[in-house]
């Protein structure tokens, strides 16, 4: 009988931002399809919920405290990962953080801040682990995007430039990497409800009518309308896709 391609035994996953929402949520579902998994964050406590969610799946997990705009911290985490697990073959840039001001209200520090986590922090952990990945002729680079990507929106200078950059960062290494076995792919996400933004979407439903209103389902994402393309996109079945922004939109770019 041939493997399920759609399995992820014996394969290893990394996973920044891995303390909450999607990157918690993601780290469950790559767990539940085979995978041992390494979460990388700055909050232990919350890196250790994640963990446990792993381990019931039947999982290995590491935790590795580290700041993704770290160089040096970057690396010592690769270092831990390949020494706990002997391999690399999944990498989800899922690390971000927003600053929802108008452009001449956004501070200098606070560009930097989205840029660093979300572009740079993506650029180090590529640049770290795409070799481990070639050294075994298989590797899925997931870049966490956002409809933004595609498109602008006000009160959001700093993220749509974070977000427009790392999906064309990932278009430019599916080309670097796709001969060594390695796609790389961006997943555009609509607004997603995780614990940490749902109270704030059911106390100020006005910021988010817009997207509603765009939205051919009628209704926000839910977590596992992204962790399904994660799985699949981290899978021997996606095998033949690199390069491409996926949204996960519920229609929103559609029209």
């Amino acid at each position: 009988m041939k493997p399920d391609p759609f399995r992820l035994e014996g394969l290893a996953a990394v996973i920044t931002g891995g303390s909450g929402g999607i990157g918690s949520a993601a780290a469950q579902a790559l767990a539940e399809a085979g995978a041992d998994v390494a979460v990388i964050g700055r909050n232990r406590a919350k890196l250790e919920r994640t963990a446990r969610t792993v381990e019931a799946a039947g999982r290995k997990c590491l935790i590795v405290e580290a700041d993704v705009t770290d160089e040096a911290a970057v690396e010592a985490a690769r270092n831990a990962v390949v020494a706990a697990f002997g391999r690399v073959d999944i990498l989800f840039n899922n690390a971000g953080v927003t600053s929802p001001k108008l452009l001449a209200e956004t501070s200098l520090s606070e560009w930097r801040d989205v840029v660093d986590v979300s572009l740079t922090g993506a650029f180090l952990c590529s640049r770290a682990f795409a070799p481990v990945m070639a050294d075994n002729a298989y590797g899925r680079i997931i870049n966490m995007g956002s409809i933004l990507s595609g498109r602008g929106m006000a009160n959001r200078t700093a993220y749509c430039a974070a977000k427009a950059g790392l999906a064309n960062f990932g278009a430019a290494m599916a080309f670097e990497l796709g001969r060594q076995g390695v796609t790389v792919n961006t997943v555009g996400a609509t607004v997603i409800v995780t614990d940490l933004n749902r109270e704030l979407i059911r106390s100020q439903p006005q910021l988010y009518d817009k997207v509603l209103s765009r939205s051919a389902i009628g209704r926000l994402g839910e977590v596992e309308d992204v962790t399904g393309l994660i799985v699949f996109l981290a899978s021997p079945a996606a095998s033949y896709i690199t390069g491409q922004t996926i949204y996960v939109d519920g229609g929103y770019t559609a029209g």
